[in-house]
């Protein structure tokens, strides 16, 4: 048995961190972002389900409806191409959603932890989920999106152009607003309990279902508060610029009016960008208490 010598010295191995560049930066965005697309593709089950609430909302609530104002002036306007700019934003918010709750099963099973210890800004990890959280909701708003001729909306070539890049800040926004309350939740459970807390009432007070018209005034100002207002009333007045839908119908797609000032589109798009900026900002803040 060889004798230890307790008097040795201690050899110390140092270890070098590479200092945090703008392209460690940019790496961990492309990171993050492929972790979260490769997550997505292989659970083809959260792909089927996560169509399922839209389809239903979309064909039986929408068919329901229309049985219910048919005879009418509504009954002018196809009630389930009424509802597809509200269904398109429901595929596009719980995936979003979803998606950004990854953070808490990061956190529960320690990979946050490795991640926020990496190199590089907190930041990047933020917006790589972000990203990542938005393309994936952006490639579920697209399914739904190539349905548009069962309920009446034409395949034009420039409308769905303007409808994914529309999705696209939505989805943004949406996930920039999940990744900012999950920053802070430890437990997943928690994160679901607070998440249709909050965004089934900004979807039932968005205009998804019903036209903003005349509404009760508390009413009305709960969905001027609602960003998610914005996001359907940006997509459903693009689809129907390329719908014809008669006299009696305009009163259903009129859009978001301040008093009797109708909301541009170009202000709900920057109502959408800023928003989503906003929650982004807020997000990274959250991160570097965590």
């Amino acid at each position: 048995m060889t004798a230890i010598d307790e008097t040795s010295p201690i050899q110390v191995v140092a270890v070098s961190v590479p200092p945090r560049t703008w392209r460690s930066d940019w790496r961990a965005i492309k990171v993050v972002w492929r972790r979260e697309i490769i997550r997505f593709r292989r659970d083809r089950l959260r792909m089927i389900t996560s169509l399922m609430q839209p389809l239903l909302f979309l064909f039986v609530l929408g068919t329901g409806l229309s049985s219910l104002f048919s005879g009418t002036d509504a009954g002018e306007i196809n009630v389930r191409t009424f509802l597809f700019p509200g269904v398109l934003t429901l595929a596009v918010l719980f995936t979003a959603v979803f998606s950004a709750g990854s953070i808490v099963w990061d956190r529960e099973f320690g990979f946050l932890r490795e991640m926020l210890v990496a190199p590089v800004g907190r930041w990047a990890i933020v917006v790589g989920k972000v990203v990542g959280g938005a393309t994936v909701a952006t490639f579920q708003g697209l399914l739904l999106l190539a349905l548009a001729g069962l309920v009446g909306v034409p395949y034009s070539p420039l409308m769905m152009l303007l409808v994914v890049a529309e999705l696209m800040l939505i989805a943004l926004m949406i996930t920039a607003f999940g990744v900012m309350i999950a920053a802070r939740i430890k437990t997943f459970q928690a994160f679901m309990a607070m998440t249709q807390v909050l965004m089934l009432p900004m979807f039932f007070l968005s205009g998804a279902l019903f036209p903003l018209n005349n509404l009760p005034a508390w009413l009305t100002i709960l969905t001027h508060i609602n960003p998610l207002t914005y996001a359907v009333d940006l997509v459903r007045r693009t689809i129907f610029a390329f719908i014809d839908v008669g006299p009696a119908g305009q009163q259903f797609v009129s859009g978001v009016t301040w008093g009797d000032w109708l909301v541009p589109i170009w202000l709900e798009v920057i109502i959408i960008v800023v928003m989503g900026l906003v929650m982004i900002r807020i997000a990274v803040l959250q991160f570097r208490k965590a």
